[in-house]
């Protein structure tokens, strides 16, 4: 078969859905879910289309349409359901070393292949506002949460004052480690992590300039 220029090469070759067994429900929807984490990872959100996933799932668009609005909010729940995973909070018994723990998870999630598909959806945000909402909106990264817990503990032992966690210092550290990997990529390189912990969040975190009134 000859095909256009125009023609969806993963829409073209793919078996017809229809010859294989009919599933429904959650099977269906983690088939398509899974699809669609598969095209992120190989093509990249831009080139994701309801044809491609579709015919990965092997199913129908009118099943995607049935389920999801459109591609942004396909995306979304595909990476919600296999992007972020749980990061645990580490306890070794110092804040320094604490905090170097949760920005070495972070470093690893990055280099895995979530990482860059995060960097790519990221990337097409800037280009759409509408899609950019829905990423702020959906997709809560583990790491400030995790080292929020580790601040708090910080407080309970009197080496961080109880109002620093009303303020945006909380995340300075993953928001540097975030911008470094946007900015350059992975692997995030050890010496980075700890430049970060202990010339900027230390400082800022455990001898804070005056909080403004």
């Amino acid at each position: 078969m000859t095909l256009s220029p125009d023609a969806d090469p993963a829409a073209e070759t793919a078996p017809d859905h229809r010859k294989g067994p009919r599933r429904r429900g959650e099977e269906l929807e983690h088939a398509i879910l899974t699809a669609t984490m598969e095209e992120l990872v190989e093509v990249g959100y831009a080139r994701v289309t309801m044809e491609r996933v579709a015919a990965r799932a092997r199913t129908s668009k009118a099943a995607l349409y049935r389920r999801w609005p459109g591609r942004p909010e396909l995306v979304m729940d595909a990476v919600e359901k296999f992007g972020i995973s749980e990061m645990s909070v580490p306890d070794t018994g110092a804040l320094r070393t604490d905090v170097i723990a949760v920005l070495r998870q972070m470093a690893a999630k990055m280099c895995t292949p979530f990482g860059g598909v995060m960097r790519g959806l990221i990337a097409e945000a800037a280009r759409e506002p509408a899609f950019a909402q829905l990423i702020r909106e959906r997709v809560h990264p583990a790491g400030p949460a995790v080292i929020r817990t580790v601040l708090e503990r910080a407080v309970e032992s009197g080496e961080v004052e109880p109002w620093v966690l009303d303020t945006r210092r909380v995340t300075v550290a993953t928001d540097l480690l975030r911008n470094e990997f946007l900015l350059f990529g992975s692997p995030l390189e050890e010496e980075t992590i700890t430049d970060i912990v202990d010339e900027v969040y230390l400082p800022l975190i455990l001898s804070p300039a005056p909080r403004r009134h």
